[in-house]
């Protein structure tokens, strides 16, 4: 698949199935993150590869947290955040890396750490795999950060839920002029 052809027809991918992806499938998706714009040469990201039996601690690690949060949580949800991880053989946690910088706002970090997670789901997209990039409550939640052992200066960008893709989704025809505009000053 060349490369406008992954960009103009991507499209997330709710429902994975195994296999996970193959370590030189997993090896390209990871270079390609490697090559997100990146102002100062910081590399603001780094990469949490979990599957098998880490996706089972990882919603354990979710039903925790939701616990945490909500005392009072009905058993539906509890059950929820278990089966969230294991919706994907494979999940790629992107971690954003900040720090005080003299050119380089902790702003401008986040987003290069998101441009490496659109490009592992770009990658992916482009080898026939499917790929989500999934945010949420545990994105933010102090109990998952913690569990994940990030520092002080790093948070979760996102969780790539990775896999097969179980029905091919045709992107949407979106209107350019809906979304584009010109100043000329």
């Amino acid at each position: 698949m060349d490369a406008l052809d992954a960009l103009i027809n991507r499209t997330s991918c709710p429902r994975l199935e195994g296999p996970a992806p193959t370590p030189e499938q997993l090896d390209l998706m990871l270079r390609a993150a490697l090559r997100a714009p990146d102002h100062g040469a910081l590399r603001p990201w780094r990469f949490i590869i979990t599957e098998g039996e880490g996706l089972v601690r990882m919603g354990e690690l979710f039903a925790r947290a939701a616990l945490k949060a909500d005392p009072e949580l009905p058993q539906a949800r509890h059950d929820k955040c278990l089966q969230m991880p294991l919706r994907a053989p494979m999940i790629i946690t992107v971690v954003a890396v900040t720090r005080e910088h003299p050119k380089v706002p902790l702003d401008e970090q986040l987003i290069s750490a998101g441009c490496a997670a659109h490009a592992i789901t770009q990658a992916a997209f482009a080898q026939g795999l499917g790929a989500m990039w999934r945010t949420g409550e545990m994105t933010h939640n102090s109990h998952v950060r913690s569990g994940l052992e990030l520092a002080e200066h790093e948070q979760v960008v996102g969780f790539i839920y990775l896999g097969q893709r179980c029905r091919e989704r045709e992107a949407p025809m979106l209107d350019l002029a809906e979304f584009v505009t010109r100043w000329e000053g």
